[in-house]
């Protein structure tokens, strides 16, 4: 987390250098949950400036170490005394200071890899207590090709030899992986065999961030009262705690708006738990027309989330009339986290993945008049909910699936039914990338079943740290009957197959295996249609997010993974018919995150019960890990 800088926090800290990678401030928090203070700092920070340093990361980036246009950086940092850790870019950047080279990899990696020790690896400080084979989480297209003087390769994994290397004499490593994400489950061991190399004292705990947080509202808001947009979400609840614990209830206004896109009687079950709760500070606004006429007709998802966001503003402004407040008085509150300033390309080098509602222009105007206080704008989900319970919040507030202020409007894919002459070039190409795939994990029954598409609409994804809009790409096995399809026995094999197309495909960037498909129409009447975010197509995925999210309750998993989303396609025999997608997801810090394996009994059940909604032609299931894919299909 990157906590707001003091002049008075003088403290013995690990300098995490930000290039523009999703994870950088990653790097930083996970050094602080293990009890060592770090901060972040830019690459072309002077070196004289630097105090009380103990040792530097290098993070990823989204850039080739080769490229014209690549983050300033300062070498002289190099030259510091202090050991120096690469990550990723950080590891590439190393390797061509001292003289290495960095290509174009013969195979790109990723997603789930598995580093193995060298002789020398089995010896080095950094991978002390490791396994000697462990998972890690790759991300990366370049590769370094040989060493610089003095180094030597302490691990490789299958499609990369140089994965991690040291200088033991000049105090340098660096990994191609990313351990700062829980898909490196020994991530954290080696980040404590860091801080060990570079002498570290643990000097930061939970008490300290909650402290902060506290001293940095009463700051930000001096004698200003708050008004808090309130989605009944984790994070919007656990800011709305932390202003009341700062600023006190009579300080404070919270203002949930009923925006039309939210899950089925979500509103009603927000005002019952916050009153449960003893919040009696807020409001409820029904705001549902206004929202639906802002994104109607709307096909492009930034600028839906952009009208979206707006009309959030527009509407608080109205509130504030009817309420009679006097503006001069009050800020304006949100429930920002650092992934989602991140993924808007908050920070100098970093690049968008996609527009938040909490960046669009109205919000940027009021942050730049000082208008805007973000209690959480520096920490990650699992950190907000430990802040949430150490606030004495009930699970039913803080243990929540995530539900972002658009709402379901981002799962309701939206398009007028025509492919663009290029869209046309590049379905095709993703279908001849497809068709070419070796898939040779399954067994020989589901091998001689399995047929492959590509389904004619673009979602988002993030590889290599930037956005892409691409297809997905289909499997289907046997015929089970009724619409049924078989569903392989190990989620493992649709993992290495998702992982597999992924990462050769050029205009495939998502995975899904179709479970269902209404047994009255054939493939063949499947098609892109006009499709677009009205009450209509809201009120299908309502409905179907319903019967997964109570099914998910009554199995005992909906606190075993982290969200999930029901993703409503314009792909159907028809008008007024729809495709949907289930996307359930286990993640620790939304950076990352895998497919949920879910029992395939319940997996069964839910589709049974979906495929019963007349409206419905095809049911899928979403097998791609973030990267290549983000959470939601928009």
């Amino acid at each position: 987390m990157r906590l707001q800088k003091e002049a008075s926090v003088e403290r013995e800290k690990i300098l995490v250098l930000d290039f523009g990678s999703q994870y950088a401030h990653l790097i930083a928090k996970r050094f602080r949950m293990l009890g060592y203070y770090s901060e972040i700092a830019l690459p072309s920070a002077d070196a004289a400036s630097l105090k009380d340093v103990k040792g530097i990361v290098l993070s990823g980036g989204p850039s080739s170490v080769y490229g014209d246009d690549v983050p300033e950086f300062n070498e002289e940092l190099m030259s510091l005394d202090v050991p120096v850790l690469g990550l990723c870019y950080g590891h590439q950047l190393m390797a061509k200071i001292y003289g290495g080279s960095v290509g174009k990899a013969a195979v790109g990696e990723f997603g789930i890899a598995h580093l193995e020790k060298t002789d020398a690896g089995r010896e080095s400080p950094l991978l002390r207590g490791v396994s000697d084979v462990t998972q890690v989480w790759m991300s990366h297209q370049d590769e370094v090709l040989s060493l610089g003087a003095g180094f030597e390769v302490i691990a490789s994994t299958k499609d990369c030899k140089n994965a991690a290397v040291q200088d033991i004499l000049r105090r340098r490593f660096s990994l191609q992986c990313h351990c700062e994400v829980k898909d490196t489950p020994e991530g954290n061991r080696i980040f404590e065999n860091f801080a060990h190399i570079c002498a570290m004292q643990r000097n930061w705990d939970e008490d300290a961030v909650l402290s902060h947080i506290l001293e940095d509202i009463k700051s930000r808001a001096r004698d200003k009262n708050v008004l808090l947009f309130l989605s009944g979400g984790v994070d919007s609840t656990v800011a709305f705690a932390l202003l009341n614990k700062a600023l006190g209830n009579d300080r404070v206004l919270g203002l949930h708006i009923d925006n039309g896109f939210m899950r089925k009687d979500e509103s009603r079950s927000v005002e019952e738990a916050y009153r449960a709760h003893g919040f009696t500070n807020f409001i409820m606004e029904d705001a549902g027309h206004t929202f639906l006429k802002a994104v109607e007709g709307l096909t492009d998802p930034q600028k839906k989330r952009m009208a979206v966001g707006e009309t959030f503003i527009n509407v608080r402004n109205d509130v504030v009339s009817r309420q009679h407040l006097d503006e001069s008085r009050w800020l304006l509150a949100q429930g920002t986290l650092y992934p989602d300033i991140i993924e808007s390309g908050g920070t100098k080098n970093s690049h968008v993945i996609k527009t938040h509602h909490n960046r669009v222009d109205g919000i940027q105007r009021l942050m730049e008049q000082g208008l805007i206080i973000e209690p959480l704008k520096d920490l990650y989900k699992d950190e907000v909910r430990a802040i949430g319970k150490k606030l004495g919040l009930e699970d039913d507030l803080v243990m929540r699936h995530p539900f972002p202020g658009p709402g379901l409007s981002i799962n309701v894919l939206c398009t007028d039914g025509i492919m663009s002459d290029d869209d046309k070039k590049e379905f095709a190409g993703a279908g001849e990338e497809l068709d070419g795939i070796k898939l040779g994990m399954f067994c020989e029954h589901c091998s001689m079943s399995l047929r492959r598409y590509v389904l004619p609409v673009k979602s988002v994804g993030v590889q290599g740290d930037f956005r892409t809009y691409r297809f997905p790409a289909v499997l289907v096995f046997g015929d089970e009957g009724d619409g049924f399809t078989h569903l392989p026995r190990k989620w493992e094999k649709l993992e290495q197959a998702s992982s597999a197309i992924t990462n050769s495909a050029s205009y495939l960037n998502r995975c899904v295996i179709r479970l269902w498909q209404n047994p009255m129409i054939r493939t063949e009447d499947m098609a892109l249609r006009p499709g677009y975010c009205d009450r209509l197509r809201l009120d299908q995925t309502r409905d179907a997010d319903k019967i997964v999210l109570d099914a998910l309750r009554a199995a005992g998993w909906y606190g075993k993974i982290f969200q999930h989303l029901t993703i409503n396609l314009p792909y159907s025999s028809g008008p007024e018919r729809c495709s949907l997608v289930l996307r359930p997801v286990c993640s620790e810090d939304v950076m990352t995150a895998r497919f949920a394996w879910l029992p395939q009994e319940l997996v069964r059940q839910i589709v049974l019960e979906i495929s019963r909604l007349p409206y419905v032609d095809a049911i899928f299931y979403d097998l791609s890990n973030k990267p290549p894919a983000t959470f939601g299909w928009e």
